[in-house]
């Protein structure tokens, strides 16, 4: 299917920053590497990429405004677009010279996600979509959710939260509630690739927490336009503000949210209170 202006100028900005990020792919050890938290690097190459995003979108559609990792909010003129970038989703998979990684650009509109592009630049795939227009790899081939609505035949894709993130304990058990039940769990380290993926059918289902609004706003563009279901882990339309999303065909969707709530209804384990003798013993020591 031809590409839109409106996907031109995505790809076109996509492809450029690509081209920046493949150099610096090559010289992966080379790489002047900052730290910004725990777990969560910053390369050079993150920052070349983006500034080259915010150039040509800002060059082709003056005054939409940006949301973008580095930067973060940057308001235009016209306060009713606004582009949700992540130049580089995948930092720590690039940094180890893993070729899963991606640039991720959405647009939204009044509030409403409305085209969204994801481009791994190794492998040379683009997955783009457009509401109402469908979703599509490559401009070709028409994106689909996977058909199955069995979990036991069904693989499932998931984000793992790693040093400095919370709910390590919570994941645990949503873990273990669907290893028992599906035919597979996978990790990739890209959750924009992750869901293009499902929006293509290769994964049957996804889930994740505590991600941010450019990991996932073009992603959800795409599952929408491929037939999937995509809401947070409450069930709600409210992914970029709770940081959840669940995604699958409409039943495997409705499955993986019914575990996940069985999940988290669970709770921790409980802690045994401590019995009068030993509960004494630890004040007395602190007040010597």
């Amino acid at each position: 299917m031809p590409a839109s202006a409106l996907m031109n100028v995505m790809q076109t900005a996509a492809r450029k920053a690509g081209r920046s990020l493949t150099r610096d792919f090559g010289e992966v050890e080379q790489l002047q590497v900052s730290m910004k938290g725990p777990a969560n690097f910053v390369s050079a190459a993150d920052h070349r990429a983006e500034e080259i995003l915010f150039t040509e979108l800002s060059r082709a559609r003056p005054g939409y405004g940006f949301l973008m990792e580095e930067r973060g909010e940057v308001k235009g003129a016209d306060a009713t677009h606004r582009w949700i970038v992540d130049p580089l989703d995948g930092t720590t998979n690039f940094l180890h010279g893993l070729p899963l990684f991606a640039i991720s650009i959405a647009l939204e509109r009044d509030g409403e996600l409305v085209a969204g592009l994801i481009y791994n630049p190794v492998s040379d795939e683009t997955f783009t979509a457009e509401k109402g227009k469908g979703a599509y790899l490559n401009d070709r081939r028409r994106l689909r959710v996977a058909a199955r609505m069995e979990l036991a035949a069904s693989l499932i894709c998931t984000g793992i939260p790693h040093a400095g993130r919370p709910n390590h304990d919570l994941y645990l058990r949503e873990l273990r509630a669907i290893m028992a039940v599906s035919s597979g769990i996978r990790r990739t380290g890209s959750a924009a690739l992750d869901l293009a993926w499902t929006a293509a059918g290769r994964y049957d289902g996804f889930w994740e927490s505590g991600i941010k609004p450019w990991d996932i706003a073009a992603g959800i563009v795409m599952l929408r336009e491929a037939g999937a279901y995509a809401t947070d882990i409450a069930g709600k339309d409210k992914m970029l503000e709770t940081g959840s999303i669940v995604a699958g065909n409409e039943t495997i969707h409705a499955k993986l949210l019914k575990l996940l709530k069985a999940a988290d209804a669970r709770g921790p384990a409980p802690v045994k209170a401590a019995g009068k003798t030993a509960s004494k013993a630890p004040a007395k020591t602190a007040a010597k």
